[in-house]
């Protein structure tokens, strides 16, 4: 069993922390606390940033940003669409990118073995807090029947705790996209060329470009990667 005083004493330790290294020292103290592989705290901000804090490698967070995986994460995706704590195991691993990225990930250190909490706060803000290990699935199962409380508590002192220190990366009210902007900006995180859209839409590419140009302006973004990555972080589109 997991010391209560030991974890009450680094979360307190997190919420006295007036900076952003609190988040990390802490999260590196719970993982070791809890003896898994890995803990993260994900946040995909109002601009479609990545933010957070976590125990991946380097490597590994780099990999991530530069392949842009947001795109095909299962755990982003499974998440996005529930309120709930999330098993990885419960989510879809079937198709080919998704299976091709989890073997890359457990390459670069990550268990076959995962937990995440979804966080939603004001304005839209979604975030991840996540648990990683590698063991069989009984092991797994014990951990998270004996653990998931503290886990969904953890995440929510971590959310509050960033966006007290983080105080920019808020997000704004998001304005409403119609449901065409929608319908293209959905097929676009799917990875549909503007092509194969216009052709669902049965529209024209310049009609799909007005509902495209449209959609970029309302959302305040500097081109269509970034129209779909706010969209996607402000829960306006869910792929």
């Amino acid at each position: 069993m997991v010391n209560t005083v030991q974890l009450d004493t680094i979360l307190e330790k997190m919420e006295a922390s007036p900076a952003p290294d609190g988040l990390q020292t802490a999260i590196v103290d719970l993982r070791d606390l809890f003896g898994v592989r890995h803990m993260v705290y994900h946040w995909v901000d109002s601009a479609g940033d990545q933010y957070g804090c976590g125990t991946y490698s380097d490597a590994w967070r780099d990999r991530y940003v530069e392949q842009n995986y947001l795109r095909i994460d299962p755990v982003i995706h499974g998440c996005y669409q529930r309120f709930h704590p999330v098993d990885w195991k419960r989510l879809d691993w079937s198709g080919k990118a998704a299976r091709a990225f989890q073997a890359e990930s457990v390459a670069f250190g990550l268990g076959n073995q995962g937990f995440s909490v979804p966080i939603r706060g004001p304005n839209g803000q979604f975030a991840l807090f996540t648990v990683n290990d590698a063991c069989d699935d009984a092991a797994w199962d014990r951990f998270i029947e004996d653990h998931s409380r503290d886990m969904i508590l953890i995440a929510h002192y971590f959310n509050r705790k960033a966006l007290d220190v983080e105080p920019g990366r808020q997000p704004e009210p998001a304005q409403p996209l119609s449901p065409r902007e929608i319908d293209a900006m959905t097929m676009l995180a799917l990875g549909y060329s503007r092509a194969q859209v216009a052709n669902s839409l049965a529209i024209s590419e310049h009609t799909l470009r007005v509902y495209i140009e449209s959609a970029r302006f309302k959302l305040g973004a500097l081109n269509t990667t970034h129209a779909v990555a706010r969209a996607m972080s402000r829960g306006l589109i869910v792929v």
